[in-house]
């Protein structure tokens, strides 16, 4: 099936740190591709821009995507990704430090699989980013690749 790929969208340097060594401490070996803004995040999905030259056949396993971000915010990227046949099936989980409640409803409403706050403390991340991994990319089925070009069905 080929290389399961991690999109990390996130701007803090910190937050992506802190969950780069927490997929690395959970034994997460997948590739991570960061990108730091939702502008970025959308050249890097549908292989414009920066990423024109980029495979745009092999797409992430999952998107993990930050709300408050430069030039798109979340929210944006997010309605973008599920309006788009290629994206629209792709998982995205919303890992963020909002706590605002309509943020919860509004990433939900325009699609997301899953929604997380990010814990401050370190060892609540580590669990987090270890449930993380065993669901998305170990038990989690993702939809076939041939549907994901040929997708002429309704679901």
């Amino acid at each position: 099936m080929g290389e399961k790929i991690i999109l990390l969208v996130e701007d803090n340097p910190d937050d992506e740190l802190l969950t780069l060594r927490a997929l690395q401490q959970n034994k997460i070996q997948n590739k991570v591709v960061v990108v730091r803004d939702g502008a970025e995040a959308l050249d890097y999905l549908f292989g414009q821009g920066g990423f024109a030259d980029r495979d745009s056949n092999v797409m992430p396993q999952v998107i993990l995507l930050d709300l408050k971000l430069p030039k798109i915010d979340g929210l944006e990227v997010l309605k973008r990704i599920r309006a788009d046949e290629r994206t629209q099936l792709i998982p995205v989980v919303i890992l963020t430090s909002s706590k605002e409640e309509q943020d919860l409803i509004n990433g939900y409403k325009r699609g997301a699989n899953s929604y997380i706050r990010k814990p401050v403390d370190f060892t609540q991340f580590l669990e987090a980013a270890k449930q993380l991994g065993l669901y998305w990319l170990l038990l989690n089925e993702p939809v076939p690749i041939r549907e994901l070009k040929n997708d002429k069905q309704t679901y």
